[in-house]
């Protein structure tokens, strides 16, 4: 994959100009002019302001999601952090048998569902909330990205107990199941049935916009930054680039969830490891600054300006990056999970609940140093290209391999989406072979829009849709706690009695 990857790179230096559009004609601004404006009423309606604080418009859905991951994290006594070791455990497969039924091991899940989450949100969604709310918006997507473990928690639990599993040993899970068939078993089946259909509709919206476009979006902005700018081929004609990858992506997904997870499993490890040790890198380079940088994030998010106005703006460039880069009570993470190999539901809860913790914990907060280190985020760069001139700084030629790791992200997170899309698309359609090519079809023609468009209307249209997601699940989720944390406390207690057959 990542020879590919090079030659697809050294190819877009040489290509030669094999099309020639005029400004007017221009395939990419075309496509941008068409969509622009379904992203802004989409982005209208979904973030309709609640209320406003000082002149700042805070979006019901946000205190949504913050109401939610608080309440989950009281409701299971803290299951975040008490429960951290035990889903380590877990992942390395200690309560965990080969006939369990499922499709993917608890780390092909994790995986696959981290592949999902860890990429752009995490090098892009950073530098957009430092652009929108300074460094203090660090703080709470850190803040969030904790409590926001619970929310995973009871979502992926409740995915694996009320998945489907079929004849040939697949699943089908996730939110629209649990929605379904669990509010049904509380004499709320009318209600489940809408939400569930509801969160279908949404997930299929969120696969095409945040799962797709997106990324493929900021991976075309970081290659054409070092392939020559926006002068060249691929800078005019980025529909090209979004065709190749649209290729590559759907060659992946023809082979469904085991295939997408034999993927993940390889490049997630990979490119964490290779971004995190760069992050490192530059931060121990800056060792002696990294006390101010701490501290303007601290000052950025409670302190000075922040009290004085700029609190609530910076606590929603927070809150907002960080559900996108995690996605937790979103419930797209338990489509990915409900494939796992597990008699015990919960089990995948405890898995999931890591997540976050890597993802915005984690991978956030290096981004995060990285960015407040160098200073340039009070310039006008924004998205992927300030993460790269951050990292530049220190290592002049990272740019290249930011490229490399941005594409490997860039794709292993469409094709975990791509799951989510289908399985959500399905719910609604059939799965009919015909049903699952058509949505693999548009979804790949997606990727060619992405490509084409600028950043602000594909980072609204892909809030939106995500967002809309946690509606319905949050709700499900607040009905269905009761019987998650029956099953977490019957599990923790076999734990403990020794009841429960360990694997090694």
């Amino acid at each position: 994959m990542t020879k590919l990857v090079l030659s697809i790179l050294l190819a877009f230096k040489r290509i030669p100009l094999l099309v020639q559009i005029s400004d007017s004609l221009s395939i990419d601004k075309t496509i941008d002019s068409i969509f622009t404006p379904i992203s802004n009423f989409a982005t209208s309606i979904i973030f309709y302001p609640l209320f406003t604080i000082r002149g700042v418009e805070v979006p019901f859905i946000l205190l949504w999601l913050i109401t939610g991951a608080v309440f989950f994290t009281f409701y299971l006594n803290f299951i975040n952090i008490r429960g951290f070791k035990t889903a380590i455990d877990i992942v390395k497969g200690k309560y965990t048998h080969e006939d369990d039924p499922g499709e993917v091991t608890h780390f092909q899940a994790l995986a696959t569902a981290l592949s999902g989450t860890v990429g752009l949100g995490n090098i892009a969604g950073v530098a957009v909330a430092i652009s929108m709310g300074g460094p203090g918006a660090t703080f709470w997507m850190i803040i969030f990205g904790l409590f926001s473990m619970s929310s995973k928690f009871v979502e992926c639990a409740l995915g694996v107990k009320f998945r489907d599993e079929h004849a040939d040993g697949t699943v089908s899970g996730g939110a629209m199941y649990y929605l379904r068939k669990g509010l049904a078993q509380k004499g709320m089946g009318r209600l489940g049935s809408f939400l569930a259909s509801f969160f279908a509709i949404m997930a299929i919206g969120a696969s095409f916009a945040g799962g797709n476009m997106f990324q493929i979006n900021q991976a075309a902005e970081q290659i054409i930054g070092i392939t020559g700018g926006q002068n060249t081929f691929i800078g005019e004609q980025t529909w090209v680039f979004g065709l190749i990858i649209a290729v590559l992506v759907g060659i992946v997904i023809i082979g469904g969830i085991q295939s997408i997870a034999r993927v993940t499993e390889k490049i997630v490890p990979f490119m964490c490891g290779v971004y995190i040790i760069a992050a490192i890198a530059v931060i121990i380079a800056n060792i002696g600054q990294v006390p101010e940088a701490f501290a303007k994030i601290v000052e950025g998010a409670v302190g000075g300006n922040a009290l004085a106005g700029g609190l609530i703006g910076t606590l929603i460039a927070g809150m907002q990056r960080a559900t996108f880069s995690n996605e937790a009570g979103v419930g797209s993470a338990a489509i990915a999970h409900s494939a796992v190999k597990t008699s015990e539901p919960v089990t995948e809860g405890f898995v999931a609940s890591l997540e976050p913790f890597v993802d915005t914990v984690v991978v956030c907060t290096m981004t995060a140093l990285v960015i407040v280190i160098s200073g340039l985020y009070e310039g006008e760069t924004d998205g992927i290209s300030l993460t790269s001139d951050a990292f530049a700084t220190v290592i002049g030629w990272f740019p290249y391999i930011l490229a490399i790791a941005v594409l490997m992200f860039a794709f292993s997170t469409m094709i975990s989406w791509s799951y989510y899309g289908v399985k959500a698309w399905t719910y609604i359609f059939g799965e009919s072979p015909l049903s699952v090519v058509i949505y693999k079809v548009v979804f790949c023609a997606f990727i060619v829009v992405g490509a084409s468009v600028s950043l602000e209307p594909v980072l609204g249209f892909g809030d939106g849709m995500l967002f809309a997601m946690s509606l319905p699940n949050i709700l499900g989720c607040y009905i269905l706690a009761p019987l998650v944390k029956k099953d977490m406390q019957s599990f923790l207690r076999r734990i403990k009695k020794g009841n429960i057959e360990v694997y090694k």
